[in-house]
């Protein structure tokens, strides 16, 4: 799904980190990945519990869109994994390599044309010490000593364990299959559906799953344990829908008490509010996993231990609401609208992804207890927000964004639901977004243009102020004579928004300069709305 979407490195660098050339080989459109679109992989891989090594190959299709001479094809693959070997239509291709990328010569590249390399590698992967933050292979035991292995790698990408175009704006359009060697005692889980099942010739076992929709290489991944699997059809809005939970067989009674019932809730109010769920060809499964949880494409990690609230029970939020649901459960189903379907095409731009899922979370506590409740979920999440440096990081060399997208990219989204004043408008804005960017990698200029048209309010000052600064709006105040005088600081210039004052009806409209309002009651002190992230200062006359 090739879309060259990247753009000059946002302003302000000159106290930022400069980014190593590696960083921008990976994280720019070069010329070594710039000629070819993805179409698909067909994974293989033999985990080795052992060792913690791996071997496997990847076979890679793609298609040549511009020709010219004999340029090479970047592979992107983390050392201390080595590629063995590069083969096409029998033809062993030479490769050259610089750090984690390798350089293929001798590809086939006539325009219009469809290809296939298969890529053989092996080695040590990079070992994750913290899942899913760090990334890397999981090499877990369950509570029976017995191995439980998963990959987790949003981060660095999937290069972290298999060779690959390790860059979010072009994924394979056709679709991925992924293999997985495992000994008889184990079974494996990848995403979308199981079509193979065999024994190898060595007396083990190859579980072969494969999406037919478009994927992320990160929302690649696969399980290896001592699985049950628990099936169950859930009537949705385009019809039957597969839901398969596959956990350890000691959970499978916990499954059926509390994971079965938190996801079928929460599907019933994500497709309500963000359209049909994304795949349905391909399925929905949840897979317990030897770490928290990550949105693998139709495959989902849950590792809640089949409690509500976050990690052991905990609410972050401190108002109560945070124990209400299993947060990692509706988190992480909420990705496969916003993460999987709607990709950012540069992970510079992930809270469009952790945004919409803090949302979906506030939507589901609306749904199950009122609107109250999920407002002041919200408001109970502001003091986490850290304002150490902008949501948005830095284009074209796989620059994280700040963390603060999860809570502070949902405020921004929530406060823009409160100035629109209409949650019909709301909804229909939602759904257009899953419509209009269905299967699709966006930019934030692409939301960002898409909410202004469809809600008819420009709200490019706000995406400025909340995305592209740490600087959080003060609204200072003083009163005088029966006047509330007001003004925004602390704000990019002519920054003005929407607000709501507790006790005055009038919606206020602040900006840098001063601006007047006649109180009819006299009142000593303001407080604003707690649907707003925003300060408040009281100045004397």
């Amino acid at each position: 799904m090739l879309r060259f979407i990247f753009i000059l490195l946002v302003t302000n660098l000159a106290v930022a980190q400069q980014p190593s050339k590696e960083d921008s080989l990976v994280g720019s459109l070069t010329p070594e990945k710039s000629w070819w679109n993805l179409l698909s992989y067909d994974i293989t891989i033999k985990p080795d519990c052992r060792t913690k090594t791996i071997t496997g190959n990847n076979q890679i299709k793609y298609k040549v869109i511009s020709e010219g001479p004999a340029e090479l094809m970047q592979i992107d693959l983390i050392k201390p994994l080595v590629i063995d070997s590069v083969i096409q239509n029998g033809r062993e291709l030479s490769f050259q390599n610089k750090g984690n990328i390798w350089y293929v010569s001798g590809t086939k590249k006539r325009k219009n044309k469809k290809y296939t390399i298969t890529v053989y590698y092996s080695g040590k992967p990079v070992e994750s010490q913290s899942p899913p933050w760090d990334g890397g292979f999981v090499w877990g035991k369950d509570s029976l000593n017995r191995p439980w292995i998963s990959v987790a790698c949003q981060y660095k990408g999937a290069s972290l364990w298999y060779p690959c175009k390790n860059m979010l704006y072009d994924e394979p359009d056709e679709g991925a299959s992924i293999s997985i060697i495992t000994p008889p005692s184990l079974n494996a889980i990848g995403n979308g559906r199981l079509v193979k099942q065999q024994r190898t010739s060595d007396g083990d076992m190859q579980y072969t799953w494969k999406v037919v929709n478009p994927i992320n290489h990160y929302g690649i991944s696969f399980y290896m344990g001592n699985y049950v699997n628990i099936k169950k059809n859930y009537t949705g809005t385009k019809g039957k829908l597969s839901m398969d939970y596959w956990v350890l067989d000691y959970n499978k009674q916990k499954a059926e008490d509390h994971l079965i019932p938190e996801s079928i809730q929460a599907m019933k109010s994500l497709e309500h509010w963000f359209g049909p769920y994304p795949f349905y060809e391909d399925g929905f499964k949840i897979v317990e996993a030897p770490y928290i949880g990550m949105e693998h494409q139709s495959a989902i990690a849950y590792g809640n231990n089949f409690t509500k609230g976050t990690y052991k029970g905990n609410d972050v939020s401190k108002t109560g609401w945070g124990k209400k649901t299993d947060r990692i459960v509706i988190h992480e189903m909420s990705h496969e609208w916003f993460g999987n379907s709607i990709t950012a095409g540069d992970i510079a731009d992930r809270w469009i992804q952790e945004g919409f899922a803090g949302l979906a979370e506030e939507l589901l506590l609306s749904d199950l207890f009122g609107k109250k409740p999920g407002e002041e979920f919200l408001s109970g999440r502001y003091r986490t927000i850290e304002n150490d440096k902008p949501i948005i990081g830095r284009y074209g060399i796989n620059e994280d964004g700040s963390s603060d997208g999860y809570v502070k990219g949902w405020a921004v989204i929530h406060m823009i639901k409160t100035i629109i004043n209409d949650d019909e408008k709301f909804l229909k804005i939602l759904h257009g977004l899953n419509t209009q960017f269905y299967h699709k990698v966006v930019t934030t200029k692409e939301i960002e243009n898409y909410i202004n048209i469809q809600s008819g309010i420009n709200f490019n000052i706000v995406f400025d102020q909340y995305l592209r600064t740490s600087q959080i709006p003060v609204l200072e105040y003083f009163i005088t004579d029966h006047k509330l005088q007001y003004r925004f600081t602390n704000c990019v210039n002519d920054f003005t928004m929407p607000i709501k004052i507790i006790g005055i009806e009038d919606w206020l409209s602040p900006a840098t300069s001063w601006q007047s309002y006649d109180l009819k009651n006299m009142i000593d002190e303001v407080d604003i709305d707690p649907n707003f992230y925003i300060k408040i200062s009281k100045l004397k006359e």
